[in-house]
């Protein structure tokens, strides 16, 4: 190859060579660095009743498929999952069981996300709600509303005295203890329809006066859980509306929630596979990160 073809040769490879390097360069620069994400909270969160179960914490019937695993996959974000079935606020800062830290330890200062859904066990609302009504609805034949009469305003009155403060207490110490991190507060998505549905009876035992009683009930949690995120700079992440029609009435493969009978999950009155999957892309979707 005569010489002066030979330079240009090389220095064209040169100029490739250095528009590569430029090229690397400025994709390492404007790379998305993976986000430090910490998952905290309840049942819902842990996705309990889901499989496959997390086997490195048994006592908090934690899932593999829950709604943190579904973004933390989706994301390629780093998770640290400490969510746990039957969570209470309390447990944010207190041991919920020997040897299982206070959940909020799982912060720190390099936290970029934290997703929860808490409040729902505090005074036991949502266990105490349909027991109670399920009981009121059978020997009712599930006829007037006994569970309404039984027991009216007290469980929204407990939510409102003490499932408040307590959420924005809790809520504030994820704040104190990852000040830039981005929090999503999850509200729960609908349990009941909005009306009686009477072939649901047979699955969700609930007289037909109490079904909009235990949506009202429902209703009022998410509505704390809302003012407490706004009161305390967290994301609320609402499902009222996307979550409609997805309830525990409805047949397999529509349904986000089991029934309290007759359903296909370990934990009743809980999201399934499908409903922690929709919870993922809807917090997802609310947070810009789809």
């Amino acid at each position: 190859m005569p010489k002066h073809a030979l330079r240009r040769v090389m220095a064209a490879s040169a100029a490739l060579a250095g528009t590569l390097a430029l090229g690397l360069t400025d994709a390492t620069a404007h790379a998305t660095p993976s986000l430090d994400y910490v998952a905290l909270g309840d049942s819902y969160s842990a996705g309990s009743g889901v499989l496959p179960v997390d086997l490195t914490n048994l006592l908090c019937l934690r899932s593999t498929a829950n709604y943190p695993h579904v973004i933390a996959s989706a994301t390629g974000a780093r998770l640290k999952d400490v969510t746990c079935g039957a969570a209470q606020t309390s447990h944010f800062t207190q041991a919920q069981y020997p040897g299982v830290a206070p959940q909020v330890d799982a912060l720190s200062t390099g936290t970029d996300l934290v997703t929860l859904t808490i409040g729902g066990n505090d005074n036991n609302t949502f266990i105490n709600a349909i027991t109670a009504c399920g009981s009121a609805g059978v020997l009712s034949g599930g006829k007037g509303s006994p569970c309404k009469d039984r027991h009216g305003t007290s469980f929204v009155d407990q939510i409102e005295t003490n499932t408040y403060p307590a959420l924005k207490a809790a809520l504030r110490t994820v704040r104190d203890k990852a000040p830039d991190a981005r929090v999503a507060a999850l509200g729960y998505p609908w349990i009941t329809p909005a009306t009686a549905d009477p072939s649901c009876f047979v699955k969700l035992p609930v007289a037909a006066g109490d079904v909009p009683y235990l949506r009202d009930i429902q209703t009022r949690l998410n509505a704390v859980v809302e003012r407490a995120a706004e009161e305390t700079g967290a994301t609320y992440v609402d499902f009222s509306r996307v979550s409609e029609g997805h309830d525990a009435c409805e047949a397999p493969g529509t349904r986000w929630i089991e029934p309290l009978l007759f359903g296909h999950s370990l934990v009743p009155v809980h999201p399934n596979a499908l409903g922690e999957r929709r919870m993922a892309e809807h917090t997802m979707s609310v947070l810009g990160l789809s």
